[in-house]
């Protein structure tokens, strides 16, 4: 066979996503004509998908380097670069490609794009426009457009020109999302509903719309349609902490107080286990195989010695880790014996409440952690920014204050 039909048979291969067969593929077209750029870009592609980045960029530098004009090495090399957040690099090579072919258009949407996620958005909206130029029906450039606007705040620009894309693309449910989302920021709510609306007919396991359909209906204290949208979006992401919180603070205003309760503390464990964020000050790192020697060892040091706090805290902190959230709790309390107030001791009591389920001495816990220590607060707080903006927590603290 000679290098053609090898470049061939590698093209079809990583259009069916057969990467690493392509890979080898293109290496034996390579192997009968080692100069051939089409070849080199085209296992840069394979190389991209395969997690060989490095690779994938040292083929598009020799393509460029064998061909300088070659404005799709630039470009790929630009989309690899770009997908590794170096956006700044990749407007360089973007340009590069339409500096070779003014009428690039996917270079000018990329460069548009490079330019939005660097927040530069006057030059992301001049190329997107640019690129609705050369293709005026195509459906992401108006959406990518309207998304900078809403960045903006520019929200009557970003209303008219998601429309524009629905206008091409009727079924474009990210579009009808966002125009959701604008119609919200304009305390436009029943178009808003319509809006959301249209994009769970067209995608029904999105669990975002349903929970901005929640937040949509919690602005129109329809409080009870809220919770059905919550539960909507919960079923469909049963980590969605976000829509627990929400539920939980509906459920608050409504006077269920125990589901709310119940709401919250579920958010904290998916939280938990999502980030592992939960930790404790001073908490040590050990491989799980010696937390059984450690036991042993500091429960048979208090058999000889008095009790103190460091080991009372390092035993308890064990049993943070174990999972065994009761054995915890009994020596976070003689922690407190040893050390009255201290503010360690109810911040890991919190904790193994929240895992135990009972929400309400979690949250006296952390109050009174928070009171004794207000860093202790900040650390929570920067352990769990979507708690901190709760309304749901910010209400349980006040009940507990009462």
């Amino acid at each position: 066979y000679n290098s053609e039909f090898w470049q061939y048979k590698g093209i079809l291969l990583n259009n069916i996503f057969e990467f690493e067969e392509a890979y080898n593929t293109f290496n034996k077209a390579l192997s009968l004509n080692p100069g051939d750029v089409d070849t080199i870009i085209n296992k840069s592609i394979a190389e991209d998908n395969l997690g060989m980045f490095e690779d994938a960029v040292a083929s598009l530098k020799q393509a460029i380097n064998i061909e300088p004009s070659n404005e799709e090495a630039h470009f790929s090399l630009g989309v690899i670069i770009e997908r590794q957040e170096n956006f700044q690099e990749a407007i360089e090579h973007f340009y590069k490609a339409i500096e070779l072919d003014e009428l690039y258009a996917e270079a000018w949407y990329e460069l548009g794009y490079c330019y939005e996620n660097l927040e530069m958005y006057d030059d992301s909206l001049k190329c997107y426009n640019k690129f609705l130029e050369i293709e005026p029906y195509n459906a992401n450039g108006y959406y990518n457009k309207g998304i900078v606007f809403l960045k903006q705040g520019e929200y009557e620009k970003a209303l008219n020109t998601f429309e524009l894309s629905i206008a091409v693309k009727d079924d474009f449910s990210s579009a009808w999302f966002n125009c959701g989302i604008t119609y919200a920021k304009l305390n436009r709510f029943n178009e808003s509903l319509a809006s959301f609306k249209k994009a769970a007919e067209i995608d029904p396991y999105d669990e975002e719309i349903f929970f901005n359909l929640g937040q949509v209906y919690e602005d129109l204290n329809d409080f009870e349609k809220a919770i059905r949208s919550y539960n909507k979006a919960i079923k469909l992401d049963n980590e969605y902490y976000e829509a627990y919180l929400a539920r939980g603070y509906c459920n608050h205003l409504t006077g269920k107080f125990k589901l709310a309760q119940r709401d919250f503390n579920i958010a904290v464990k998916v939280i938990s286990e999502l980030t592992s964020s939960f930790n404790l000050p001073g908490n040590f790192e050990e491989p799980f195989v010696m937390f059984d020697e450690n036991i042993v060892e500091i429960i048979g040091k208090t058999e000889k010695e008095p009790a103190d706090f460091e080991s009372m805290k390092k035993l308890a902190d064990i049993y943070i880790e174990l999972g065994k959230w009761t054995e915890a709790i009994t020596y976070y309390e003689k922690c407190s014996h040893l050390m009255p107030g201290n503010a360690v001791s109810y911040y890991g009591k919190a904790k193994a409440y929240f895992f135990l389920n009972r929400t309400q001495e979690a949250i006296n816990c952390l109050r009174a952690a928070f009171s004794i220590d207000p860093e202790l607060k900040n650390e929570f707080d920067r352990d769990y920014p979507e708690i901190k903006t709760s309304r749901l927590f910010k209400k349980l603290l006040e009940e507990n204050q009462s």
